[in-house]
């Protein structure tokens, strides 16, 4: 009776390990896949900003067959990235800004490509540099008062997506430029519910 008891011990041990070890390779599986679909959309977002940086070197055909490769690229991603988060719920928590970025970008919305890569990565410090940046800029004159804010907005609402407490001036900010700000939230809930909803359907039918 005791070595059965023994026995039994040991092998609830050996189960238990066993499922710690799956949730452990689990867990490193989905970072290992997070790092590397972020790295995809820093690629793709990169592109998009250098042929706007260079849009001058370019003539308008060659401009035109660059950026429809990316985003084609862009679109092959989203569909692969969909793919891993359909039915996952965890993995929609960490790619979930992923997913908003890229859709962002294939929409063709008014979104800076470094502003949409900062978001993804969760990177509110970066995002608040920039920020900064961009405020010494405007008030040097190397950024007319359109571009500012519009970026401004970008950035502030990327904060408040990210879970940040906002300072008083950014509050402010947003209040001061409430119809670009009504933009950027109409377009983001939007891309969000349809993430929120393919999510959802990808459950329901693990389920059935």
């Amino acid at each position: 009776p005791r070595s059965s008891r023994h026995h039994g011990a040991s092998q609830a041990r050996g189960r238990a390990r066993a499922r710690g070890a799956m949730a452990s390779r689990g867990a490193e599986e989905t970072e290992a896949l997070k790092k590397h679909l972020e790295e995809q959309l820093h690629r793709l977002l990169t592109q998009l900003s250098d042929l706007d940086e260079f849009r001058e070197d370019l003539d308008d055909d060659e401009y035109e067959e660059t950026k429809e490769e990316t985003m084609e690229q862009m679109k092959e991603f989203e569909a692969a990235l969909k793919e891993h988060m359909e039915g996952n719920m965890s993995l929609v928590d960490e790619l979930g800004s992923v997913q908003l970025a890229i859709q962002a970008a294939i929409k063709k919305q008014a979104r800076t490509p470094e502003v949409l890569k900062l978001f993804a990565k969760k990177q509110p410090e970066a995002l608040r540099i920039r920020l900064g940046n961009l405020k010494r800029d405007n008030r040097l004159g190397k950024l007319d008062d359109d571009s500012f804010t519009s970026e401004a907005v970008e950035i502030i609402l990327a904060l408040k997506k990210l879970g940040e407490e906002l300072t008083a001036e950014e509050r402010h900010f947003l209040a001061s430029a409430s119809d670009v700000a009504s933009k950027f939230e109409s377009a983001d809930k939007e891309l969000g519910e349809g993430i929120l909803s393919a999510a959802a359907s990808g459950v329901r039918k693990a389920a059935t």
